[in-house]
């Protein structure tokens, strides 16, 4: 009689605590590192939601949580009636549509371009070097640019030369701050964010690239009928989760790089709720906004993996 090839907790005859007792027994170790995982999510990420009563409270440090005046939607109605709501909501909004545009598609195309080079030490060099600035520290990363950008700063000294208009320091100037962030954006995190689609590319069939060059392909056209569709999946799901934190701009950068002069146009959510959090020590008001910018996100993830699923058939769940 041949032995029964059903788990520890699918055999009949037993209780189920008896098969889960031996079920933890035999695979002691995976259920140690499961432990260790949701234990660091517990605790750093499911216990600090009880944080979001803040909102609906006249929150005092003094009294603590508990016992703090409970206001219902005071935080949220002043927030909808904020003189500033416009503005926060069409600057997070923009930037993030803009880094979408051109930020998204920029480590696919670095990542075709790279799977493309033959010579395995200058692919590496290049690797390297694309790699490097997502690694160093946005303070720094910050710092690079108040001196490039400066009236007396490179980027800006050329930038006078080649239109013959007087230099400027470019972080003054409204206009230009969404440009500046999301170009310098694109240049720190290019190179690191390509890295998942080297790993799809990875797993290209070479047979089909073969058979596409045997049948007239140029290295366009492979790219385009053979490469781009193996590793759609990857970029569909990428796309969601970027989509998901559509109203996400972190805000240390911007705190960073703005000023009162630029406002107008720097002035995200996550900004105004550090200003108006941790500065002013509204603590309700900044959880309030915290909370719906929370929620629309997790709106649009919602909408977007279920467009998703709809079209392409490509989903999270």
């Amino acid at each position: 009689m041949k032995p029964s090839k059903l788990s520890p907790l699918k055999r009949e005859g037993q209780s189920y605590f008896s098969r889960l007792g031996r079920d933890l027994k035999v695979n002691r170790s995976v259920y140690i590192i499961a432990a260790l995982c949701l234990s660091w999510y517990a605790v750093f990420c499911y216990a600090p939601m009880g944080g979001i009563l803040v909102a609906f409270k006249n929150y005092k440090p003094i009294v603590g949580i508990w016992k703090s005046e409970w206001v219902g939607l005071r935080y949220f109605q002043q927030f909808f009636s904020s003189f500033y709501l416009v503005r926060l909501l069409r600057n997070t909004l923009l930037i993030n549509l803009y880094d979408i545009i051109f930020g998204f598609p920029a480590p696919i195309i670095l990542a075709l371009l790279l799977n493309e080079l033959t010579g395995t030490t200058y692919k590496r060099f290049v690797q390297t070097v694309t790699y490097l600035p997502y690694f160093i520290s946005q303070v720094v990363i910050c710092g690079i640019l108040m001196s490039f950008l400066d009236s007396s700063g490179v980027i800006t000294q050329v930038l006078s030369k080649l239109t013959g208009n007087q230099a400027v320091n470019l972080l003054t100037m409204p206009d230009y701050f969404r440009t500046i962030y999301v170009g310098s954006g694109i240049w720190q995190g290019v190179g690191f964010g390509s890295i998942i689609y080297l790993s799809a590319l990875g797993a290209v069939d070479t047979q089909l690239l073969d058979a596409a060059a045997i049948d007239g392909c140029n290295r366009f056209g492979r790219i385009w009928h053979v490469t781009l569709p193996a590793i759609l999946p990857t970029i569909v799901i990428m796309l969601i989760l970027r989509l998901g934190n559509i109203m996400n701009v972190g805000f240390e950068k911007i705190i960073l790089l703005y000023n009162p002069s630029t406002y107008e146009t720097a002035d995200v959510i996550s900004s105004f709720v550090y200003r108006y959090g941790l500065l002013q020590g509204n603590y309700s008001y900044s959880t309030a906004v915290g909370l719906f910018n929370t929620v629309v996100n997790f709106g649009f993830l919602l909408i977007v993996n279920h467009v998703s699923k709809k079209i392409t058939e490509i989903s999270l769940w």
